[in-house]
């Protein structure tokens, strides 16, 4: 332990006398592990947010709609959804008739004009959806309360607005019973939705929820992409479900034994694959942005200390007449080495952090930084100076006691 405080302190006093000297391997480590801690903290706030959408849907709702990029690609026809039927209302409400399957939640959205009092908000998306949708899209509903079945069924104007929405329309009044105008047609809001937090922050969007037979009946929109988000029984699994619903809809769509289907359910399995090979991209990014600071640290600290063990090799000398051993004045060395790029490390560290904390306030793109991301900076920040710090400590513990006393 005295041995590893004589070297720190070694290290941290040639930090004071050289400082341009020693900047070049704090700048070059810093930069390396500031990159590590950035896309560190980007790729945990990307997978947490997929987890926080992935949960409020509930573990084993699954997604059946028309088309979903990336199943069964096909290079010569780049445009393979033209190909496919739109998803109908019909086809959701056979599909709830399923005894596999608790409900379905039909999503359809557009842009709309919004009026309050002679306040109007342009280009809002307004959402059309059934009464089961606060039981897949988490957060909560208050004040008020949602749309109910037979408001559903009976294409009633009534609305949800969000939290968003409402401070913009109604700023501190109360939004409960206030009549507001989608697409110039009047609608009672009964509730107010306060979203969870969502990735890419899409819950501080004005948005309102109406009814789904509603949205169609009264407001312009492009046909043919709707969503079904199916629930299947508590004690069905998805495997199962997923097979019931894709015999259903082959039969409602009358397609023969052989033929493709036309229409794709999807799993959250699908959505985390699709997560990982984005994230798995940015992690490769990580490495050789990573790599590159920490080569420039690296080369750093060879130049470093190989100047302070010529500058030091009398007193490497006396140290070794005093029965000094080849292995202390090695291990000396390498402390030193690895003081240099941890200094650097816990600035790159400090900048990383800051940088992660902008980057979430400033931009929707969510950052989360793990613990495991400081332990792996910091871990890479000493093993570069432990690395690179090995050919100049060999020099020191190999150089001979009477010329390193007869050096001047």
């Amino acid at each position: 332990m005295t041995a590893l405080f004589e070297g720190v302190g070694i290290a941290l006093a040639s930090l004071r006398a050289h400082k341009m000297r020693a900047a070049l391997t704090i700048l070059g480590v810093a930069i390396g592990v500031t990159v590590v801690m950035v896309i560190g903290a980007l790729i945990s706030g990307f997978n947490k947010g997929i987890s926080d959408m992935l949960g409020s849907l509930g573990p084993k709702t699954f997604w059946v709609g028309r088309y979903w990029g990336g199943q069964d690609e096909d290079p010569e026809d780049p445009d393979p959804w033209r190909r496919r039927p739109p998803v109908t209302i019909e086809e959701a409400r056979r599909l709830e008739e399923l005894p596999t399957i608790a409900f379905v939640v039909v999503d359809e959205n557009t842009l709309a004009d919004i009026n309050f009092e002679g306040h109007t908000l342009s280009a809002i998306n307004v959402r059309g959806r059934d009464a089961d949708w606060p039981m897949i899209e988490g957060g909560h509903i208050h004040p008020g309360r949602s749309f109910s079945h037979l408001e559903d069924a009976a294409n009633s104007h009534v609305a949800v607005v969000n939290t968003k929405l409402a401070e913009n329309l109604f700023g501190q009044r109360d939004a409960i019973a206030r009549r507001i105008k989608i697409g110039g047609v009047p609608y009672d809001v009964v509730g107010v939705y306060d979203p969870p937090p969502r990735l890419f922050g899409d819950g501080d969007r004005p948005e309102v929820m109406i009814p789904h037979g509603t949205f169609t009946k009264d407001l312009p929109y492009f046909p043919g992409w709707m969503d079904m988000f199916v629930v299947p029984q508590d004690s069905v699994s998805v495997g199962r479900a997923i097979d019931d619903v894709t015999m259903a809809m082959r039969e409602k769509r009358g397609l023969r034994p052989g033929q493709k289907n036309n229409f794709d359910a999807i799993t959250q399995d699908v959505y985390v694959q699709a997560i990982n090979s984005f994230t798995l991209v940015a992690r490769v990014l990580m490495i050789v942005l990573s790599m590159v600071g920490l080569l420039v640290g690296g080369i750093g600290v060879v130049a470093i200390m190989m100047i302070s063990v010529t500058e030091r090799t009398r007193e490497i000398g006396v140290r070794k007449a005093l029965g000094a051993t080849r292995r202390e004045i090695l291990w000396q060395f390498l402390v030193e080495a690895a003081t240099l790029t941890l200094v650097g490390g816990i600035i790159g560290m400090a900048v990383g952090w800051l940088v992660s904390l902008v980057l979430a306030k400033a931009t929707p793109v969510p950052s989360y930084v793990p613990i495991g991301s400081v332990v792996l900076a910091l871990g890479l920040a000493a093993f570069t100076g432990l690395l690179f710090g090995i050919l100049p400590a060999r020099k020191a513990a190999r150089l001979d006691p009477v010329e390193a006393l007869r050096y001047e």
